[in-house]
């Protein structure tokens, strides 16, 4: 975790805070490649024709250009006006850089759509992970707190986060994982949750998966849509977004702000006799542009640009034993995420080159109770990638593409730099309308440890007469070391960097299926997965520096079942399974519950009237205390139930509430911060189409 969230005094818990984040193998950590387009549309799909019962819509133009896009024919019963959140009829991007049919994919893949973000009522990017299967949600608190994430059983820093093709990771994270707690939802199109070795295709941090945020693009007349939100924890949340095309121009424009003024996080067990504790404070404002303009029959330009300004006011520790401060400390969080990128199509769109030019920047101000001066971090991460993807023939598509990435991090008293190239290929066919087969390898070459060569195959098969669909994939993986790691030392503490670290190496594959029934209504299925990771970054014998010593083992399986029950109901329901050990002990790995429930179910009980309910239980798991001076506790599992409604009282005009941790159930996660507990919230959604 982050010197922010660990216990100590202060400033020796920003050592604590670097050290525990390297702790890869042992799961101490708290909390990659072609790319998508900034307009994913704009990517040619892959064209195959379905057996006659599962036909597709006709192609159709979706540009000014004559570009071709599959989009899931209606169902031959009545369409649902509910919608089941998944893959049913969904298409992806993230698996392959190209536009495809979730159901023409090997790949283990949860889809969150704008719908499901807007009827779940998900302000947060933590707040859409939770019910997603595989995945183990730590936050350090409520809104703002750090949040990791952990995939499959991996580690933290082993899942690559990309929003619209730029790779938002942190180069000074102090061992490469990502924060998940800044990211709103208010500007988001769809998120794919993509599990298993991909870094095939992305590189480095692809070891449990990739989570892709694709955000919304301007379509049809100017749109105009505000919200407001207010309720429990001193909450007030704002949105304002335009969005439209005219002629050969597209265009998104949105704020956001979320406001939590009182958030309880300290357990009371903890504080000193007759202090009282002091709820966490965050503000956090996040403005956004997409644009995208065709400035010919063949050449396109778009351009991302997303800024966020957070600030966090907690409780940290200090003294020997630690205990809560009697004032807050102050962790702000500005990022830049950027990406201009230019799209030149050829022979009608069946020859596509996208060259973009991707800069992310991350300056994080933290201040403790008593420190004379704020420690500032900052992250730089700079970026030219190209791809081509090209039709050679109906159901074949060949993807090339290279890339060139700089890293760079800097202190007050301390600054590194790294650079890595990288090389791939990927083939994406089709045999019979019923077999598919994705194959891609990628050669990366780093300033710094030289060449890593990764893969990953991933066939599927649609069995006649049942459609069943059979599902497998096997990958590689790596992490490279973080510039923290390879060079930060802290001379006062005896501690050292170690620049000859190399990077933790994987090998993983799945293998499953997926069964339709009553065309496709009801799909139900169960994928089994497993990850041999080594090289992991762990303390030497002395306590003094890092090295490649360990390895583990995680493996388990993910099953679901979904079904529109009529067309005014639905519910999706996941269990996960998994087992992730240290491979050389056999001990349980930090914070991976060995068992995960979700349930959600959506019902229009009137035309105008949308209710949904979100059932999550996790299972025990271990943790290290909050001052981490103890590990391997065992942590009480947690249930929390959801509730969402909202009416439309016009076709411009909605209202809505929530209801979170509906049973009011009392649980730390990670242990010594406490997660919020019974929560109410209202508030309107306007639209306005068609404005001049």
């Amino acid at each position: 975790m982050s010197a922010a969230f660990v216990s100590g005094a202060y400033r020796r818990s920003l050592l604590a805070s670097a050290l525990l984040a390297s702790l890869g193998s042992i799961g101490l950590n708290t909390p990659t490649s072609a790319q998508q387009s900034a307009s994913p549309n704009l990517l040619p799909p892959i064209r195959i024709a379905p057996p006659p019962d599962r036909a597709m819509a006709p192609a159709h133009r979706t540009t000014s250009r004559s570009r071709r896009v599959v989009r899931p024919a209606p169902r031959q019963t009545p369409v649902a006006e509910t919608h089941v959140p998944g893959t049913m009829g969904s298409t992806v991007v993230s698996p392959t850089g190209v536009v495809t049919p979730a159901g023409q994919l090997a790949s283990s893949i949860t889809v969150v759509t704008e719908q499901d973000i807007q009827t779940q009522q998900h302000r947060s990017v933590p707040d859409i992970l939770r019910t997603a299967p595989g995945l183990n949600v730590v936050q350090a608190g409520g809104p703002g707190a750090q949040t990791s994430i952990f995939m499959r059983g991996t580690n933290a820093n082993h899942t690559k986060v990309m929003l619209d093709g730029i790779d938002i990771g942190d180069p000074a994270n102090s061992n490469g994982a990502f924060d998940y707690a800044h990211l709103l939802t208010a500007d988001i199109q769809q998120m794919e949750i993509l599990r298993g070795p991909q870094s095939g295709l992305y590189g480095s941090d692809a070891i449990g998966g990739v989570i892709s945020i694709i955000t919304k693009k301007g379509e049809g007349p100017a749109r105009v849509t505000g919200s407001l939100e207010s309720g429990s924890f001193k909450t007030f949340n704002q949105t304002l977004g335009l969005s439209g095309a005219e002629r050969n121009f597209n265009y998104a424009v949105n704020v956001a702000h979320l406001h939590a003024g009182d958030v309880p996080v300290t357990p009371p067990e903890l504080l000193p006799p007759g202090r009282q504790a002091i709820g966490n404070n965050y503000d956090n404002m996040t403005y956004s542009t997409k644009l995208g303009v065709d400035l010919n029959e063949y050449l396109t330009v778009n351009s991302v640009v997303r800024y966020t300004d957070s600030t966090l006011l907690f409780t940290g520790d200090g003294g020997f034993p630690s205990t809560p401060n009697a004032s807050q400390s102050t962790h702000a969080v500005q990022q830049l995420f950027n990406r201009q990128e230019a799209v030149w199509s050829l022979f009608d769109g069946r020859v596509q080159s996208f060259f973009g030019l991707n800069f992310t920047n991350s300056r994080a101000y933290d201040v403790g109770p008593g420190d004379p001066a704020a420690t500032i971090t900052t992250g730089e991460r700079l970026k030219f990638d190209w791809r081509t993807v090209t039709e050679i023939t109906r159901d074949n598509h060949l993807i090339v593409g290279a890339e060139h990435q700089t890293d760079r991090m800097d202190t007050a008293d301390f600054a590194a730099r790294n650079g890595n190239k990288a090389g791939f290929v990927q083939l994406q066919s089709a045999f019979a309308d019923r077999f598919f087969l994705v194959a891609n390898v990628r050669q990366d070459s780093n300033d710094l440890f030289g060449g890593r060569m990764t893969y990953r195959i991933a066939p599927a098969v649609i069995v006649p007469v049942t459609e069943t669909k059979l599902k497998a994939s096997y990958g590689t993986g790596f992490k490279a070391p973080s510039l923290s790691q390879l060079f930060r030392d802290y001379p006062t503490f005896n501690f050292f960097a170690n620049p000859n670290l190399q990077p933790e190496d994987s090998r993983g594959f799945d293998a499953g299926f997926e069964q339709p029934l009553f065309n496709d209504r009801v799909r139900f299925g169960s994928t089994y997965f497993r990850n041999d990771i080594t090289n992991l970054i762990d303390y030497n014998s002395t306590f003094t520096s890092l090295v490649n010593v360990n390895s583990a083992t995680t493996e388990g399986t993910e099953t679901f079942v979904a079904a529109q029950i009529t067309e005014r109901f639905g519910i999706r329901a996941d269990y996960t399974f998994i087992r992730a050990v240290n491979a050389a002990t056999g001990m349980q790995l930090l914070r991976r519950p060995k068992e995960k429930w979700s349930a959600t179910a959506t019902w229009l009980p009137l035309d105008a009237l949308t209710l949904s309910a979100t059932l999550v239980r996790v299972n025990d798991w271990l943790d290290v205390t909050r001052d981490g001076m103890a590990s391997g506790i065992t942590v009480p599992g947690y249930t929390l139930v959801n509730l969402r409604g909202d009416y439309a009282l016009s076709d411009q005009v909605k209202v809505f509430g929530r209801i979170d941790n509906l049973l009011d159930f009392r649980y730390q996660n990670p242990t010594g911060f406490l997660a919020p507990g019974l929560a109410v919230f209202g508030g309107i959604r306007v639209a306005s189409y068609g404005v001049r």
